[in-house]
């Protein structure tokens, strides 16, 4: 059952240390949620693998980091201020509230609610319009306030900063500018673990092309982007598809826009979103800020304003992709095995030395060795506190690719036994050859 998957996940990633509800000791907060120990490994592998496939390996595109507080000026030209709004409803019946936009359609004016079933007059239950930014003051005192708002996406930061980057980069046409960042929505529905929250991060890139090459530009990025979660992330392409929106669906900047959609347990849900936003952005800020956003092509000695094209991509939600891709179960001996099998290059660790036997102080001692040896070349964890069919399933769980097993017979013939996580099979190699081992095999996935 896809409830019950959803669930076990949820247990696993809380018990193994991925993901902890935040604020939790005073009874936590809706849609907030804090990354462990092995969480904040797996998040940065996937914001590392990201930043260096488009800003490390390209000549096209720059990155930026710009600040997450922002002028109200901002979010009046580009929109949000006026338009990034949720119609509530609550239903009478059950005091449910939910968004419109998620309920069941009846008629024009009737909706049905997704608690209780009750059919819904919105003639006489009017929605209520919620703005989902969080807005605050950075003033020093209450009664002269300064408004500002956290940004709902970091996109923002990269036009306001267009100007800056064409004058200090000297860039031309097409390039692009990538952040990776927080952004805050208030969400008033959240659920679904860390699919929906009302504080997140994003990996996105604005690439600035001329009017003419937009739409070749935009088909390019919505095929890079797919292939990217299953070259380079590892995510199943069965567990993957492309969906173009219809013009209704379109945001208010977007000329057209395909998200890359999951397969997550409680359904297909958008992964990433790739938009044509037309010149809109940086006409916008051009006409609030009074500033020339105008780009001069030397080869033609025109002027313009370029055109965008955004993949935006949840960090967040990638990282629940990843766990949800690869948790398995399988049944071993009469009991059921819970396994990570998440692509190596994302796991926290690469490999887990043990000793057998940890009352057995020679063991320990070239564990720890061969741990303190590895450990420099390689993301590589020591334990030893629990048996080791224990410290096995343990490390299956979080994901870990090779064990490695230090015995009494390591003592005379120089050997310790490694174990592969998928397929169980052990193999004795010589203590001198672990490394390359496991490097040899590491590189090959």
């Amino acid at each position: 059952m896809p409830e019950e998957k959803l669930s076990k996940i949820v247990s696993l990633c809380r018990r193994r240390g991925f993901i902890f509800g935040g604020s939790e000791i005073y009874g936590g907060l809706s849609s907030i949620w804090d990354y462990g120990p092995l969480g904040a490994i797996v998040k940065k592998r996937i914001k590392d693998i990201w930043w260096n496939e488009y800003v490390e390996k390209r000549e096209d595109i720059v990155g930026l980091d710009s600040a997450i507080i922002m002028h109200q000026d901002v979010f009046v030209a580009s929109g949000h201020l006026e338009g990034f709004v949720d119609f509530l409803l609550d239903c009478p019946q059950c005091k449910k509230r939910e968004r419109l936009d998620k309920l069941e359609k009846i008629d024009k004016v009737t909706y049905r609610c997704s608690n209780c079933g009750f059919c819904i007059d919105t003639s006489k239950y009017r929605p209520r319009k919620f703005n989902l930014m969080l807005k605050t003051n950075i003033s020093a005192t209450e009664d002269q306030p300064q408004i500002a708002y956290l940004r709902p996406e970091t996109a923002q930061g990269i036009f306001t900063n267009f100007i800056n980057v064409i004058n200090t980069t000297h860039k031309k046409l097409p390039f692009g500018i990538a952040q990776i960042g927080k952004a805050f929505r208030n969400e008033v529905t959240g659920g679904n673990f860390i699919f929906r929250m009302k504080e997140f991060e994003q990996m996105e890139i604005e690439y600035f092309t001329k009017p003419e090459e937009a739409e070749k530009f935009y088909h390019w990025w919505v095929e890079g982007r797919y292939n990217f979660y299953i070259d380079k992330v590892g995510i199943k392409k069965e567990n993957l598809r492309l969906r173009q929106h219809s013009k209704d669906e379109l945001a208010h900047y977007a000329r057209a826009c395909t998200d890359v959609e999951y397969n997550f347990p409680f359904g297909w849900s958008e992964l990433e979103g790739i938009a044509d936003r037309g010149d809109y952005d940086l006409t916008r800020h051009s006409q609030v800020s009074k500033k020339d956003f105008y780009y001069y092509d030397d080869q033609t000695g025109k002027k313009f304003i370029p055109y965008v094209i955004e993949p935006s991509a949840g960090v967040d939600r990638t990282f629940f992709a990843v766990i949800c891709d690869a948790y398995t179960e399988e049944i071993v001996k009469g009991r059921v095995r819970v396994v990570l099998k998440i692509h190596p290059r994302l796991a926290p660790y690469k490999v887990a030395i043990f000793p057998l036997l940890k009352n057995k102080p020679q063991l320990v001692e070239l564990a720890k060795k061969i741990f303190y040896d590895i450990k420099d070349k390689m993301a590589a964890v020591y334990d030893d506190t629990a048996a080791i069919g224990k410290l096995y399933r343990r490390q299956d769980e979080i994901g870990t690719p090779f064990c490695v097993t230090v015995d009494v017979e390591s003592l005379s013939d120089r050997k310790v036994t490694i174990r592969d996580r998928d397929s169980m099979v052990q193999q004795r190699v010589e203590i001198d050859r672990v490394y390359e081992y496991l490097r040899e095999r590491l590189e090959l996935t």
